[in-house]
């Protein structure tokens, strides 16, 4: 029988969950960003507004986080590799928006959940595009 302990893949399956795990822990710091910021915009615009907003902002804080703590290898020129995060997170954003906005204004009022709707909507909207942008910023943006 093969000790397969010492194979290749093993360090390199072990090193991606790492990644994946650090992905998502500072991925929650951003999101966290994106819901607050969203909870303090509501006070003066619209729930679907806030959304865009508060995402654009959880952007900036995952941008410098990625960059500097998981992908920091990347040697592309910065405006590059802000134009590919950029790209990506406008798909994450439409994502985001459209979980967000259907859970708020259609899925939750249908079961009549009444506690903290907008916030729960917004969180599991956040959370949805979390596995494809991982993808996405290791294989494209800071490639």
């Amino acid at each position: 029988m093969a000790n397969t302990a010492n194979t290749p893949e093993r360090p390199s399956k072990a090193k991606s969950l790492g990644e994946f795990a650090l992905f998502l822990a500072l991925g929650g710091l951003a999101a966290l960003t994106n819901l607050i910021v969203r909870y303090f915009l509501n006070f003066i615009m619209p729930f679907e507004a806030a959304v865009v907003l508060a995402y654009i902002a959880g952007m900036v804080v995952a941008f410098l986080l990625f960059g500097r703590v998981i992908f920091d290898g990347s040697e592309h020129a910065l405006s590059r590799r802000i134009i590919r995060f950029t790209q990506v997170n406008i798909l994450g954003a439409g994502l985001a928006w459209i979980v967000s906005v259907a859970l708020a204004r259609f899925v939750l009022p249908a079961i009549a959940w009444d506690w903290h709707p907008l916030e729960i909507a917004h969180f599991v909207g956040v959370a949805t595009p979390a596995f494809t942008s991982y993808f996405l910023h290791k294989h494209y943006t800071f490639a």
